[in-house]
């Protein structure tokens, strides 16, 4: 499993944080401190800043994502922003399954999966996200729970459209806690996915997916943690809402 087979990725997602003005400065802030990163560079911002972000991202290495999509093109779900609504903006990727989404929002296995295929109709690309409870690590069954998430987000997913699809492997228990999962530990999980993705398509398709990291990585450990040979990135929390923390991982994941 080569790293030299694909892109290691730094996404923010910037979670319910930042006005318009707010937004407008952190991104002009990040620009010219990750203009010349050797990694891909996604700034993931409430749908309240899009168009912000798109407009200022405009000609640079920054790409724009949103972090969520509702899975039906149109219709009677109040609230809701439709996948082909954000394509037609020009936003490039969707973050789908966030554990805050499952959690708080009532998110299912199958819906994510509802989610990921109108994305990918949309033709957006996605950032799905898997990860465990604390209570499930400490059952031990990480592996399961992953491995039924991966499979059913991916269900009716091509190889060709698997290109357009990053996993990033979030340890619930990691998340907004300040815990993170030690390196080994990121490793073992992500190697873990891959196999996974490797059984549902071949070995060339999973050797060449970004599975990207995500739970209180930080300016402080993203070097032991974007070392490991499948860690190809990281999902970005708190550490994306300040521009030097945020640069010190892109710099990190340039390496």
């Amino acid at each position: 499993m080569e790293k030299s087979l694909r892109k290691a990725v730094i996404a923010g997602n910037w979670k319910m944080n930042k006005n318009r003005a707010e937004a407008k400065a952190l991104i002009e802030e990040i620009k010219p401190l990750v203009k010349d990163a050797d990694c891909g560079v996604i700034v993931c911002v409430p749908y309240t800043n899009l168009e912000t972000a798109l407009e200022l991202c405009k000609g640079s290495n920054v790409g724009v994502g949103a972090e969520n999509c509702h899975w039906a093109k149109s219709g009677a779900f109040t609230g809701e922003i439709s996948a082909d609504m954000l394509a037609e903006m020009g936003v490039e990727y969707v973050i789908i399954g966030h554990s805050e989404r499952r959690q708080y929002f009532g998110e299912t296995d199958v819906t994510v999966n509802q989610r990921v295929r109108a994305a990918l109709d949309a033709g957006l690309r996605v950032i799905l996200c898997v990860g465990e409870l604390l209570e499930q690590r400490e059952q031990g069954i990480t592996e399961e729970i992953c491995a039924m998430q991966t499979k059913v987000a991916l269900q009716g997913v091509s190889e060709a459209e698997l290109e357009r699809i990053i996993i990033a492997y979030e340890p619930v228990w990691a998340i907004g806690t300040g815990k993170t999962a030690t390196a080994d530990q990121a490793e073992e999980v992500c190697a873990f996915i891959r196999s996974v993705v490797e059984k549902l398509y071949n070995k060339k398709a999973a050797d060449a997916l970004t599975i990207q990291y995500g739970g209180s990585m930080n300016a402080a450990n993203a070097d032991e943690l974007l070392s490991k040979k499948n860690v190809d990135g990281g999902l970005i929390g708190g550490a994306s809402l300040k521009a030097p923390d945020f640069a010190a991982i892109v710099k990190a994941a340039s390496k």
